[in-house]
């Protein structure tokens, strides 16, 4: 696999090189140390549910796709510009820049960017070998949707999709769970595939089936609570999670209500959720001990650190159940 240089500016402007592998992943823990949070309370967004179209080629139209842990996924840069002609009515590439953050409260929640802890998780779980086959399982403030992706690839029975924002549902998680479903049983890191990436040239027609692994997903934006809601109360309700994956979704201790609510309300029974955080969000703060003791506070989880990483600002992986759960 390649590798390359990532420049972050340090405290006194100069840049270090820091080495990842094929992406350009953006840790929240330096735009937070210049974010400051509006006073005011933004509206949070009604839960809406994304279908992917019939002909599943169109998802993948302007996209440029790259190669991250043998995963596909769309160059953001690309999408960032091409998000820019005002097709969207969130705008949340525009408001981002002008705020220079990629977190603004209510309105734009970092779903653009694939945030480092992402990997520590996808590295955990391939270390225990966790068993996918046969469960239900949610990506939880998906962004670009690595996670469940890899939920996918490993035979889950049904893999659902949530991001606060519409925009990067339609143009960022979609078109990386499309490409990674129509070209299922290709290795995305072969030296070929890196040189070929592409999109599919060949249309497919309305009555033509979706690919097996994409008759598994589900995909929605909005709020957690709205999320929760829409699940519960649908038309088609879908059954509560074996397993939900989430990463970078505790930054904010004024979503921690809401956090805590959606588990307990969507994780089934004797589910798992597996967390990945900082120890600290800087500028925002919360962060992985806050979140524990919030859960310690609730009596309704049990918690406990199953993977430290040292590397940079100490992060987390959490494993969460229910107290009564076996």
């Amino acid at each position: 696999m390649d590798f390359r240089f990532n420049f972050f500016p340090d405290e006194d402007g100069s840049k270090e090189p820091n080495a990842h592998n094929e992406t350009e992943p953006c840790s929240p823990t330096h735009e937070h140390q210049e974010m400051r949070l509006p006073e005011k309370k933004a509206c949070i967004k009604a839960a809406k549910e994304h279908y992917i179209p019939a002909d599943v080629s169109k998802v993948l139209e302007n996209k440029v796709l790259e190669t991250v842990s043998g995963l596909y996924y769309v160059n953001t840069s690309v999408v960032e510009l091409t998000c820019q002609d005002g097709r969207h009515e969130e705008d949340i590439v525009s408001k981002s820049v002008s705020s220079h953050s990629d977190l603004i409260p209510g309105v734009y929640e970092g779903g653009l960017k694939i945030w480092e802890c992402t990997y520590d998780l996808m590295d955990f779980l391939s270390e225990i070998k966790i068993q996918f086959a046969n469960k239900t399982v949610l990506d939880l403030g998906c962004g670009a949707g690595l996670l469940g992706i890899v939920a996918l690839r490993g035979n889950a029975e049904k893999v659902h999709f949530q991001d606060y924002n519409s925009t990067v549902i339609e143009e960022i998680t979609m078109p990386n769970v499309v490409a990674n479903c129509i070209n299922d049983g290709n290795k995305a890191d072969s030296e070929d595939n890196r040189k070929n990436i592409k999109p599919p040239s060949k249309r497919r027609k309305k009555s033509e089936c979706l690919p097996d692994k994409l008759t598994k997903c589900r995909f929605f934006s909005g709020g957690w609570s709205e999320i929760s809601q829409l699940l519960l109360s649908s038309s088609k309700p879908c059954s509560k999670y074996d397993l939900i994956l989430t990463s970078e979704t505790i930054y904010n201790p004024d979503y921690y209500s809401a956090l805590h609510d959606t588990l307990a309300q969507l994780l089934a029974k004797n589910g798992r959720v597996y967390l990945a955080s900082k120890v600290h969000y800087f500028g925002v703060g919360g962060g992985t001990y806050l979140f524990e003791k919030f859960l310690e506070e609730r009596k309704v989880f049990r918690s406990s650190i199953v993977k430290e990483v040292e590397e940079g600002l100490k992060r987390f992986i959490l494993e969460i159940a229910f107290k009564d759960s076996t």
